[in-house]
């Protein structure tokens, strides 16, 4: 994917109207720590796109990042955040089900997951959740630069296990920092929403 163009279209808060849009789109969630901003600004080539709080639970809203005028990227509130009240992630939970209910243009949902750690509950939780609304997550295991590559195979074995994920699912190792993996979810991603002869090159 050549990034030409980015804006930030749409924010949707707990009691907004989502968009109607008419071009494809790709949604990325994960818990409130997991560098979910970073490795948005790293997939759009910005380095400030996305903000990167030192507050995790900072994204709040659903935000919508129109690229090329071609597709929409979809940010998701972070969670499990311990900080946030029992009412307010109820409230983003109800957002991020009612988006994947009911968007209509949804190709492919990212689920963020930290390679140093197993799957918390949240974790758990969340990737259940997008199954039961009929959606197969593509996993990324962030901070792929914090292990050493002879960990990465036994991290993967962790993540794989401790989500007790659906045979022959996507895990794709990624680090913001390095920028390794960014290719494989771009492949990915546009592969889902334009079919896999309409890459960009």
């Amino acid at each position: 994917m050549v990034i030409k163009e980015v804006a930030l279209e749409t924010v949707c808060g707990i009691t907004s109207k989502l968009p109607v849009n008419d071009k494809p789109e790709i949604a990325f969630a994960g818990k409130s720590n997991v560098g979910k901003s970073s490795l948005i600004n790293a997939l759009m080539n910005r380095k400030s796109l996305a903000r990167i709080s030192a507050t995790p639970g900072k994204t709040q809203t659903i935000n919508f990042y129109n690229i090329n005028g071609e597709m929409y990227l979809v940010d998701l509130p972070g969670y499990g955040y311990a900080k946030v009240s029992e009412k307010e992630k109820e409230a983003w939970g109800k957002m991020i089900e009612r988006y994947l209910h009911q968007s209509a243009m949804l190709k492919a949902v990212f689920l963020l997951i930290d390679i140093r750690h197993e799957p918390s509950k949240n974790d758990k939780m969340m990737y259940d959740w997008i199954l039961h609304q009929g959606y197969e997550p593509v996993i990324i295991a962030t901070k792929l630069d914090k292990i050493k590559k002879s960990q990465l195979s036994k991290q993967l074995k962790v993540i794989r296990e401790g989500l007790n994920l659906v045979s022959g699912t996507k895990v794709i190792p990624f680090s913001a920092k390095t920028k390794q993996g960014r290719e494989e979810i771009w492949e990915f991603a546009e592969t889902r929403m334009f079919g896999a002869d309409s890459k960009e090159e």
